[in-house]
């Protein structure tokens, strides 16, 4: 009886439900695992990073290539610096005009001989007998500013090194060189000279690696033989490569270009002769009058 009664008197059992689902439940987590790239994608991110880097490349080729990249240099500016400290030679002021023709290309030259060289903005009267040579130096742009650095009597005009050839006149002395140095410009100032910047077409006796002027068109120039200066003007059109390769095969060391190479100037001969070079109609040059800086060398 006792045993009936244990049963009747359990409690009964609560149901089980067991639910069974078709699919995993899926469960956020704080850090999901990252999805690997695909492939194309990859390979394009590589692509374009090697195209960037051959860009960086060529960028810094051609920074040096524009700035270091000079060729050989015949005098540096601590050397023309200390050239232009040294005593003026006592010599008969003169220009000495002498005409020659090579690799096709004729020529005018014209020795300049104990003459001291200026910059100025007015352009020199043709009566004026203390004026051996004049002749334009930088270029300007139409706005006014010019092209390269230029500094007239001390005061600084442009500042501009885009332009390797240089000349530097201070104490009643002047030199060319080539250089992206501002050291001669500097010193210059510092004495209350002048200073102006122009293309290089001959270093150390060999031709510029890249000339930016095209077309044949009459061509003029400063060039150094030893630590004689000339004056340098063709007779006929030429392409800039040909007139600087017909410099270098004369023997000029250093060369920088003169702009404005049908302008008017002109040159006294020993006598005190004036002698027109260019178109004298030309004369005097009332547009950008007071902007031209003109290259004067008086005795």
């Amino acid at each position: 009886m006792s045993e009936i009664n244990k049963i009747f008197n359990q409690e009964p059992e609560e149901p089980i439900f067991i639910i069974e689902k078709d699919y995993d439940e899926v469960r956020p987590t704080a850090n999901p695992p990252k999805q690997p790239m695909k492939r194309w994608l990859v390979r394009l991110l590589k692509a374009a990073a090697i195209f960037v880097c051959f860009l960086l490349a060529l960028y810094a080729y051609r920074q040096w290539d524009y700035y270091y990249n000079i060729g050989r240099v015949s005098v540096s500016p601590k050397e023309n610096i200390e050239k232009l400290q040294q005593p003026v030679k006592a010599e008969t002021p003169q220009v000495v005009m002498t005409s020659d023709s090579l690799l096709g290309v004729a020529l005018d030259l014209y020795a300049l001989h104990g003459l001291h060289a200026t910059l100025t903005f007015e352009e020199p009267d043709t009566a004026d007998t203390s004026v051996y040579l004049y002749c334009r130096s930088c270029d300007h742009r139409p706005d006014k500013s010019y092209h390269g650095t230029l500094v007239v009597d001390g005061k600084e005009y442009q500042r501009d090194q885009a332009r390797l050839g240089y000349m530097a006149i201070a104490d009643g002395r002047q030199v060319i060189g080539v250089s992206r140095s501002d050291k001669v410009k500097d010193y210059v100032m510092e004495r209350g000279g002048s200073y102006f910047r122009q293309f290089m077409l001959v270093s150390d006796g060999d031709i510029a690696h890249h000339y930016y002027l095209h077309g044949k068109v009459e061509r003029r120039a400063i060039g150094r033989i030893g630590d004689q200066l000339y004056y340098i003007a063709t007779r006929n059109a030429e392409t800039l490569w040909g007139f600087a390769d017909a410099l270098r095969e004369y023997g000029f060391i250093d060369v920088i270009y003169i702009t404005g190479g049908k302008d008017y100037s002109y040159y006294r001969s020993t006598d005190g002769q004036r002698h027109d070079i260019g178109d004298a109609t030309e004369y005097p040059h009332e547009k950008w009058k007071g902007i031209i800086p003109w290259l004067v060398f008086k005795k």
